[in-house]
């Protein structure tokens, strides 16, 4: 169940409008690092929480409401930014819409398909892809991917607001900014409440696999190489379970030995023609 309200989550002024960086806003919300993908994200990783584990679905619920509020402020702002142009340029941009977007840097469809508003895309026009979101019912490997997500989330409002000068944009930033650091150590202290959870799955038995490569970093060099004396070639592996060490070479498996085509499903040009 979700409840709201007409209040932003935090206040979003713009005191320069700049169609320009509407543009670059939209990767925000609906690009691949945006708050689209982490919300949508969140949701559905909480929906897969078995009720033993409720005080996790609580969380990640609550996260993937925030961050719908985070998109709410983004298109607030992505709306001022093109609405509170001067009015010399909205009138302009009425004459031919398309040229003028062009012109401005600005996405023409934000003109001409959302009335100077955002849209649900990124910062391209490409319309936002689920395909994105991770939610594999296995937490350790969600929270894991929770990381990467805040992590390239966090920098893309990093670089946003190094491009801009408007002191209102820079504020709301810096919030989003410092979200993004809450949210990566929510989710780095989340791997922290399980006991035993690498390798993941920590469930599939490790006598099975194959015990001369567990460990072990592989070259593909051509040419075999000595071992570098690199953190990930020797010592104790990050789990504590085992001992890394160095391949200089891959195993090798032979020819693949697939056979011949089958013709009656495979055409192939035959040697006359």
């Amino acid at each position: 169940m979700f409840f709201q309200n007409g209040e932003l989550q935090y206040e979003v002024e713009v005191e320069e409008p700049d169609p320009q960086f509407a543009k670059l806003l939209q990767q925000a919300i609906g690009g691949v690092e945006g708050e689209m993908r982490v919300a949508l994200q969140y949701m559905f990783q909480a929906m897969a929480v078995p009720e033993e584990q409720s005080e996790y679905r609580h969380m990640l619920m609550e996260t993937a409401a925030e961050e719908l509020g985070h998109i709410e402020m983004l298109a607030t702002a992505v709306t001022k930014n093109l609405r509170g142009a001067p009015r010399e340029v909205r009138e302009e941009a009425r004459q031919d819409a398309a040229v003028d977007a062009a012109m401005t840097g600005q996405s023409p469809r934000q003109v001409l398909s959302a009335g100077m508003s955002a849209m649900p895309v990124d910062s391209n026009g490409v319309p936002f892809d689920a395909g994105c979101i991770v939610a594999s019912g296995n937490l350790a490997a969600d929270m894991y991917a929770n990381v990467m997500a805040e992590s390239t989330g966090r920098l893309l409002a990093t670089r946003l607001y190094e491009r801009t000068d408007d002191e209102g944009m820079k504020d709301m930033l810096a919030y989003l900014i410092a979200r993004d650091t809450m949210h990566q150590n929510q989710w780095l202290e989340v791997l922290d409440t399980f006991d035993d959870h690498l390798p993941v799955p920590a469930s599939f038995p490790q006598e099975k696999e194959n015990d001369e490569f567990n460990y072990s970093f592989m070259s593909t060099s051509r040419d075999p190489h000595e071992d570098p004396g690199t953190p990930w070639t020797s010592g104790e592996s990050s789990d504590g379970k085992g001992e890394f060490s160095f391949l200089s070479e891959q195993p090798g498996g032979g020819e693949p030995g697939v056979g011949m085509a089958d013709e009656s499903v495979n055409n192939h040009p035959t040697d006359d023609g």
